[in-house]
């Protein structure tokens, strides 16, 4: 599943350079999160960064984009050979 960024976002600027896939962009009033792009850091790391450096815990799986680890592996193979 992807993750998603709330409105309690304080546009910190912690989350963006995390992301190994550049996932996370600024948005019109908060940062967002391109679910085609967003791994949750699997094929990466053991947790998603942007959810460690976020000092509000505004990040959130989004219930929009359930997928599972195995999904989430293959769409991050397909984002490394690209």
């Amino acid at each position: 599943m992807a993750l998603l960024i709330t409105s309690k976002c304080i546009n910190c600027d912690m989350c963006e350079p995390e992301c190994p896939n550049q996932a996370i962009s600024e948005g019109k009033k908060v940062y967002q999160i391109d679910v085609d792009l967003c791994t949750e850091c699997v094929g990466y790391y053991d947790q998603p960064t942007c959810i460690q450096v976020c000092p509000i815990d505004c990040i959130i799986p989004d219930p929009a984009h359930i997928e599972s680890k195995e999904e989430l592996l293959i769409k991050a193979k397909q984002l490394m050979q690209q």
